[in-house]
């Protein structure tokens, strides 16, 4: 006997101005069941979640929504989470500055004669994080704690708003994989519960894992439902839905033209910011050579990101020592100006933080990197900055109507390519990409290999940091591993398999340089 109809979107159209971002989507999520939402960047998945949640109020889309056998019209957040429907965005809604306890309970405080009882409410805050297998101080601050703990201060913050149906929008994206594992164990929990969840992921082989049933939209439609077990699903099968084709392979062919290396670091010592005792570069030494892309495999925290910000200007950290070369010729890079001029650019793994100012259009934030390359007398020349931009939309395919358009209206991917935009632009040799592909769909992140295959064959190198392995085995011609702060090997693409490279981002032996 199938479960009771907990949540059913009928006809679902939401527009935006220039865009049609949901025409006519139906969702049907069935009582105690953990329901996947797939689709490409730009597929509207986000979109429903936030039609359903009140983000987007009753009037400003068209069509129905029945929750528990009743017809609902929520105005407002509050309003979808007083019925027990509590969403997670994929940015955590966390305050840095504020203890576990003051983020629970951020405008909800329990009050006793008229006064905010904090005694009770840290009580109730230790029995929350006890549900979500937390242990820590509730007066910890959130900038204290890693971001798998802020994840499930976050689902704790659900549960004390007594969550029914709870929407998980990426919710490991930014989670390594020990963190990820405890999440979907923690869904797993819930289900026994009782408790609903949809998730939206582009982690397939995570959504065939723990998904009951999946949803897949294309291009703000509704393509299909699928049963996870009865109808056999697959990541293959999961893929021809999101693209409407098999997607043969996930890397695009490509033959590597190497030459010789021409940026090189050796011997680079970098110490914490804040913790003077603690290295988080130790003495790292590497090469890149021209048309290569290079990979950078470690666990979280392992130092990957420390050393590539540390050499992009001293961007993180103190500089203790070390040499970089670029063309046999010793290089200074003091700030982000100096390696900006000496043809390096970083993109950064938190795009929306970093990378982009939200409240840019797009034809700016593509040449914010280097704006003289556009400007008369000092000024921007407005006329060149369009033409700048509108070449770089058709090259790397963003899709937008228009580059006025704001880059925070833009899809993940969309947004990434606006990144790369703006960092290829300076015309870098050595092109810095940290989890570029992280939060993104698989059609976009063929895309986004082709544009760094293209970066190759123009003789640049490219670094690539990442967190999936199976992306650094399919995308780069040689890989070094980084484990607390030393690089700890090197293996070529031929030999480079999942095993062999966690063993080597699991050891304290340093990597010796000839």
């Amino acid at each position: 006997m199938s479960a009771p109809v907990l949540l059913e979107m009928r006809s679902i159209t939401k527009t935006f101005p220039g865009v049609k971002a949901l025409a006519e989507v139906n969702l049907v999520v069935n009582e105690g069941e953990i329901h996947a939402i797939c689709g490409e960047n730009g597929a509207g998945k986000s979109t429903l979640m936030k039609v359903l949640s009140g983000v987007y109020p009753h009037g400003d889309y068209s069509g129905d929504i029945f929750y528990r056998g009743e017809e609902v019209r929520f105005g407002d957040i509050r309003a979808s989470e007083h019925a027990g429907i509590v969403i997670i965005h994929q940015e955590l809604a966390l305050v840095p500055g504020m203890s576990i306890t003051e983020n629970v309970f951020l405008g909800n405080e329990p009050r006793k004669r008229g006064a905010i009882d904090w005694k009770a409410a840290q009580r109730r805050v230790v029995e929350l994080m006890k549900q979500v297998g937390l242990k820590e101080d509730p007066d910890t601050l959130i900038k204290d704690i890693g971001v798998g703990k802020q994840q499930l201060i976050e689902i704790a913050k659900a549960f004390a708003k007594d969550v029914k149906l709870l929407i998980l929008d990426e919710p490991t994206a930014a989670l390594n994989e020990a963190d990820s594992r405890h999440l979907l164990d923690l869904l797993r929990e819930f289900k026994r519960q009782g408790i609903t969840s949809i998730i939206i992921s582009h982690k397939l082989n995570e959504i065939e894992a723990i998904a009951d049933s999946i949803t897949i939209l294309r291009d703000g439609r509704t393509i299909e439902t699928l049963d996870i077990k009865a109808d056999g699903v697959n990541e293959d099968r999961i893929v021809r839905g999101m693209v409407g084709r098999e997607l043969g392979s996930r890397f695009p062919d490509y033959t590597p033209n190497i030459g010789e290396v021409f940026f090189e670091v050796r011997d680079w010592t970098v110490r914490h910011p804040i913790s003077t005792e603690r290295l988080v570069c130790k003495g790292s030494s590497f090469n890149v050579r021209r048309g290569e892309v290079v990979g950078f495999a470690g666990l979280m925290g392992a130092g990957r990101t420390e050393l590539a910000m540390s050499l992009f200007g001293r961007s993180y950290g103190v500089w203790l020592g070390g040499q970089v070369f670029k063309d046999g010729k010793e290089i200074h890079l003091r700030s982000v100006s100096d390696a900006i001029a000496n043809g390096l650019a970083y993109v950064s793994e938190d795009r929306k933080a970093v990378g982009l100012n939200l409240l840019d259009d797009i034809k700016t934030s593509i040449v914010a990197a280097k704006p003289a390359k556009v400007a008369k007398r000092g000024v921007v020349d407005k006329v060149a900055e369009h033409k700048v931009a509108e070449q770089y939309r058709k090259d790397l395919r963003i899709k937008t109507p228009t580059v006025d358009e704001g880059v925070a209206k833009l899809s993940g991917g969309n947004q990434q390519k606006v990144v790369l935009a703006k960092w290829m632009f300076t015309d870098p040799d050595l092109l810095i990409l940290d989890e570029p592909t992280r939060g993104i769909d698989v059609g976009a992140k063929f895309e986004i290999y082709g544009i760094i295959h293209r970066l190759a064959e123009q003789g640049r190198g490219v670094v690539v940091i990442s967190s999936e392995l199976p992306e650094l085995i399919g995308l780069c011609d040689r890989i070094y591993t980084v484990f607390e702060g030393n690089i700890t090997g090197e293996v070529a693409r031929a030999d480079a398999d999942p095993e062999l490279l966690m063993k080597q981002m699991t050891t304290t032996k340093k990597l010796s340089v000839s």
